[in-house]
Formats: structure tokens, C-alpha cells, sequence
């Protein structure tokens, strides 16, 4: 499947982006004041990590459904160590609460199959290839 996002400057000389993508209301991103964005919004690392604990939480939920599990809902914490980020180590620890499953076991299980969910897999497995170019305005 090929999609397409787009990322606008929102403001002149300002760091705080607009995202575009088909069929969903714009979403926002900026970097924290300390490096000079205004801090409006998550900044590209939030993303990141929340795109994993996002991820975690919706195949948890599809195999709990599917198995006709009591799952109520759950929560889901993404703690983020980026300390050695620069030296090629980015750590992120996810701790996930399955709330309305008292078995010990179908917890164990959801949080295993939280593992095989497609972000999880792409940034442990996966070979990702990346292809930047520049246009002048006006081009695609």
C-alpha cells in the first residue's frame, strides 16, 4: 500500500509543522522550546514512540477480541531513554495494563502478541530504506 503524508511549515522561520493525510484532520508537530519550537505540539520523537505503544494496544485489543477475552480497555506507558541516542542506542520500555483480565496467563499472552504488532516489528526487524530529494517549489 503506498501513501503519501505531507508536512507543511505552518509558520514562517518557526518550527511547528502541519501533517496532512488523506481522509484525517491535520495533526501537528513541533520540538520543545528548549531547541527553539514553541513546544505546541508533540515533537517528532513523541511520534515515534507513541506510534509503538499505539500499535501495542490495537493488536492486544484484536487478539483479546478475538479471543472473546474480558478486556475493558487498556493503558498503555512509553518510557523513553534517549540518553545514548547519539552513540546508536535508543531504548524504549512499554509497560501495558490489561484492564478487566485477572488471568495471569491472558495477560502474559497479550503482552507477547503486543510484540508482533507491525511497529513493533518494523523497528526491531525490519530493514527500513529511506530515499530523500529535493524539488523546486511548484514540482512533485
Amino acid at each position: 500500500m503506498n501513501k503519501t503524508i505531507e508536512i507543511v511549515s505552518e509558520r514562517n522561520r518557526i518550527f511547528r509543522q502541519r501533517v496532512q493525510i488523506e481522509g484525517l484532520e491535520d495533526v501537528y508537530v513541533d520540538v520543545p522550546k528548549a531547541f527553539g519550537g514553541e513546544g505546541s505540539a508533540p515533537d517528532p520523537h513523541d511520534y515515534f514512540d507513541l506510534s509503538l505503544g499505539a500499535c501495542k494496544a490495537i493488536t492486544a485489543q484484536m487478539y483479546a477480541q478475538r479471543k472473546k477475552w474480558p478486556l475493558e480497555g487498556i493503558t498503555v506507558r512509553v518510557n523513553r531513554d534517549d540518553s545514548e541516542e547519539r552513540k546508536g542506542t535508543y531504548r524504549l520500555e512499554v509497560v501495558m495494563t490489561f484492564h478487566g483480565i485477572e488471568d495471569e496467563e491472558q495477560r502474559a499472552r497479550l503482552e507477547e502478541i503486543s510484540h508482533k504488532c507491525p511497529i513493533h516489528r518494523l523497528m526491531t526487524s525490519a530493514t527500513v530504506e529511506v530515499t530523500t530529494r529535493s524539488t523546486a517549489a511548484g514540482e512533485a
